[in-house]
């Protein structure tokens, strides 16, 4: 039988997150009252990535299993937060599908020592997946609202191995680059040269690409000067704005 490690989040930390505006202090009260369910919610979330392909790594797997995703997304979408789909959270964006943060964390291969960027904050949840596998992880936001809320609530859930910044993703974090790895979370139409350049040779980088309603999921592997470029699977994920957009 498999050893599931849960990581417990206490009352405080649920009254903590209604300073951040998802949550009213008598909604956290609720909350923590209901921890046991959004538990076993959590776990027959993984158990059915694993079932269905979704998930193969077993580190991955038991961080997903450890990061409690109802906190992640706005009070009225807690009781969807563990079914395979994408979820709103304000500013016309999306939390992703649990199954495709399954996807784009394997195939980042990450290890205990790896520092990765990421392109996308929304509401912390892939960084607070991530933070689960590797040293640290570096996050850009562009909406300042969301950058804001994902950088508190990261901080009282106790994710220290993350940092976040409100801005453009489009030229990566040059101070902390070359990365081991980075994921992007939202949509270009093009690659954007800068991250490539921040990768580190031998580095992956997990990014979907194309127009709205006609996107794939890339994964690039910088070998030297050249980088290898493989198609995924089709996906659906909101447009990359800023530069990206003036491009």
């Amino acid at each position: 039988m498999r050893t599931v490690l849960v990581a417990a989040v206490s009352a405080a930390a649920l009254i903590a997150i209604a300073s951040c505006g998802l949550l009213g202090a008598e909604e956290a009260g609720q909350r923590a009252g209901d921890e046991t369910l959004y538990t076993r919610l959590r776990e027959d979330m993984v158990d059915r990535l694993l079932r269905e392909g979704w998930l193969q790594d077993k580190r991955v797997a038991e961080a997903m299993r450890s990061v409690p995703r109802h906190l992640f997304v706005p009070a009225d979408q807690a009781e969807h937060a563990y079914r395979d789909t994408p979820l709103p959270i304000g500013h016309g964006q999306t939390i992703s599908a649990p199954s495709i943060v399954a996807v784009m964390t394997e195939l980042l291969k990450p290890k205990p020592e790896h520092v990765v960027f990421e392109v996308g904050t929304g509401s912390g949840y892939q960084a607070a997946v991530l933070a689960k596998l590797v040293k640290h992880v570096y996050s850009v936001e562009i909406v300042p609202e969301l950058a804001e809320t994902a950088k508190v609530r990261l901080a009282e859930l106790g994710y220290d191995k993350v940092s976040v910044r409100c801005g453009d993703g489009y030229r990566g974090w040059p101070e902390h680059a070359p990365f081991d790895s980075i994921i992007v979370t939202c949509a270009p139409t093009d690659i954007p040269r800068p991250l490539v350049e921040q990768l580190r040779d031998g580095g992956r980088m997990v990014i979907p690409v194309g127009e709205a309603g006609v996107q794939e999921l890339y994964l690039l592997v910088k070998e030297g000067q050249e980088v290898v470029k493989r198609a995924v699977l089709p996906v659906l994920f909101v447009p990359m704005t800023g530069e990206a957009e003036r491009k």
